[in-house]
């Protein structure tokens, strides 16, 4: 049996995989925000209850925001702060009382897509988070690339490409820039951006529920795209993948998968583009498996 946890940084989910990856048990709790002994709990709880279920022991697997510092093994880069600067996984192998193995959410997503969803068969893959953070992952020809320090695909955190004059000043980011990817393309960073420009305080859901109806929310949503045209574009000049697959919360936007491929092209570095952009085959659960996955069978 494995285990696969999702930490995130509005919910914490698991799911349970059997021998043949079939789904035995699934759970979901709120993150405890900002407390990380009650983060730490969360995720003994839910493995407790977990094995009780299936009346076994389990193989745990923790997809997480940010990553563990190859050098001091903390964390760090993770848009729940409470986590950085905590030896997190030596903490959870203490409580679990067995070894477990941890990766970022983005790598865990881009593994599940790659292995069996929507980048299967691809020969590179870049899948994206767009939730309460931004994030991503690389898989090439099935594997995952970490990179030397840990941070390959490390997106969010790189500087949103050809500013605008409306978009300066540069919004701050938690992690110490300005300007950063994730301050314009998370939920909250979408939200920000409305409540700059329109005075209104919606979340990023209410203003993608009121966008075919509300005139400024419909604005928000197009500024959203043309960024999130120009981030990608990036992405397709540095590694030209086969396929971009989207995930988290703001993956279910529909309109997405039109209109951004429609307005990267000024900004790619190639007169013809085939990489695909699509949304993630397991939806919200390709992080969680993708956790579980970090176990072989």
């Amino acid at each position: 049996m494995r285990v696969g946890i999702d930490l995130g940084g509005t919910k914490i989910e698991l799911v349970a995989l059997d021998e043949r990856g079939c789904e035995r048990f699934r759970r979901r709790v709120p993150t405890p925000q900002g407390d990380y002994p009650a983060t730490l709990q969360a995720i003994t709880d839910l493995v407790s209850e977990a094995e009780a279920h299936v009346g076994m022991s389990a193989t745990v697997g923790i997809g997480t925001p940010g990553s563990a510092s190859p050098r001091s093994g903390r964390m760090r880069n993770a848009n729940s702060t409470c986590l950085n600067g905590q030896p997190l996984q030596q903490d959870l192998e203490a409580l679990l009382g067995r070894p477990i193995r941890m990766a970022n959410d983005a790598n865990c997503l881009a593994m599940s897509e790659a292995a069996d969803g929507a980048g299967a068969g691809a020969e590179v893959v870049f899948a994206v988070i767009l939730g309460t953070g931004v994030g991503g992952g690389i898989v090439v020809r099935g594997g995952l690339l970490n990179g030397v320090n840990g941070v390959a695909g490390e997106w969010g955190h790189n500087p949103l490409p050809l500013p605008t004059a409306d978009e300066l000043p540069l919004p701050a980011c938690y992690c110490g820039r300005s300007g950063c990817i994730e301050t314009w393309l998370s939920g909250p960073g979408m939200a920000a951006d409305h409540a700059r420009r329109h005075g209104d305080t919606l979340g990023a859901a209410a203003i993608v529920a009121a966008a075919n109806h509300d005139p400024d929310c419909d604005a928000t949503l197009r500024r959203y795209e043309q960024r999130l045209a120009r981030a990608l574009a990036g992405v397709i000049n540095l590694l030209d993948p086969d396929v971009i697959v989207l995930g988290g919360g703001l993956s279910r936007i529909e309109r997405l998968y039109t209109n951004v491929p429609a307005l990267w092209a000024p900004f790619v570095f190639s007169d013809c583009i085939a990489t695909r952009l699509v949304p993630a085959r397991h939806g919200d659960a390709s992080g969680v498996r993708g956790a579980a996955w970090l176990w072989p069978a």
